[in-house]
């Protein structure tokens, strides 16, 4: 895939080309995790239907924002709402696909998969209590590797992220002095470091600061050749990113166990499992006040699910399973209403 600009993925319209009077335009924004899938799938799309999504990829607390003001069809987050949330903002929620946040990092001479880190080392690098890159913590993990003497730059999201919220729920889990200092959010304290704006401004400032580290979701590192790190999981094993690993993460997933499909798969056992891995949700209203929108976007999903699992694949993202597509298709006609109480949602 033609690797997504910065200006681009920074929040232009996805897909947006001319249209039909009588083709369907959708409205959405939110989170940058799932940013180059959805870009895939809108092209995909487009030219399937000639119907067009508008997505900006503004980070989930965004996404979150704008659906509460009414502004789009759909919002996009990372950070998946709780139950009261999703009651007292009349929402239905549902995953997507499932993806890997991976730590990705520009030292000179180290290439990429050659690093090796533990949760707790990274959690005292973004804590600023690792300062250089040979430390002995580092060293003690990195056998054969030449680590320089220099200052570790750590890089993180300046906006309010479900990227941030997947990567501190991890540190959460993996340090108690992470978890009792800057904690889990979508936005935290940063003790040290610099701060970009959605993943592809992380991904900018880690390839422009030597000896910098950062965290983006697996495709944004791919797509613009950005070093990323081995991680020993929850089994003790050292692994790398790709599908294969998500999968083993989210093998276990019981989409059931909580409101909206809203679990976590971070730090989760099995000896192939990488350890931050994340679903990535949409909100829609209950009670669309415009629910021929809320049905053309419903109409995207489910093309996404029936047509997009190939492209999902490609991007190194995880399909849901076909059970959970169906759960959330029945979701999507139970709870999603117009104002005569008919489903918005027809297969």
């Amino acid at each position: 895939m033609k690797p997504l600009s910065f200006a681009f993925a920074a929040g232009l319209a996805v897909a947006s080309f001319s249209t039909a009077a009588t083709a369907a335009e959708i409205t959405g924004a939110g989170a940058t995790f799932p940013f180059p899938i959805y870009a895939k799938w809108a092209e995909a799309y487009k030219k399937d239907t000639n119907n067009s999504l508008n997505y900006q990829s503004i980070g989930s607390s965004g996404g979150i924002r704008q659906i509460r003001a009414k502004t789009v069809d759909f919002g996009a987050t990372d950070a998946p709402l709780k139950g009261d949330e999703l009651d007292k903002d009349a929402f239905v929620q549902f995953p997507m696909v499932t993806g890997g946040v991976v730590a990705v990092y520009n030292i000179p001479g180290v290439a990429s998969e050659k690093l090796k880190l533990s949760g707790e080392v990274l959690a005292d690098i973004f804590n600023g209590k690792i300062t250089k890159w040979n430390d002995p913590k580092i060293v003690q993990i990195n056998a054969g590797v030449t680590l320089p003497a220099a200052t570790i730059t750590p890089v993180y999201r300046s906006d309010g992220s479900g990227t941030t919220s997947v990567f501190t729920t991890y540190l959460s889990q993996v340090s108690e002095t992470w978890k009792s200092g800057p904690g889990a959010g979508a936005s935290v304290q940063w003790p040290a470091g610099q701060g970009g704006k959605g993943n592809e401004g992380v991904a900018a400032l880690v390839k422009q600061v030597p000896n910098a580290i950062g965290y983006v979701e697996y495709a944004y590192a791919k797509q613009n050749a950005i070093p990323f790190a081995q991680m020993q999981n929850k089994n003790g094993k050292f692994v790398s990113p790709d599908s294969a690993t998500f999968q083993a993460a989210a093998a276990g997933a019981d989409w059931k166990s909580a409101p909206g499909y809203g679990i976590s798969l971070t730090n989760q056992p099995g000896d192939a499992a990488w350890p931050i891995t994340a679903p990535t949700f949409i909100l829609v209203p209950k009670n669309p006040e415009k629910p021929e929108q809320v049905a053309e976007a419903l109409k995207f999903f489910d093309w996404a699910f029936k047509n997009g699992d190939k492209m999902a694949v490609e991007l190194d993202y995880v399909p849901l399973p076909a059970q959970v597509k169906d759960l959330v298709r029945a979701t999507w006609a139970a709870d999603i209403k117009d104002k005569s109480g008919q489903p918005v949602f027809k297969k």
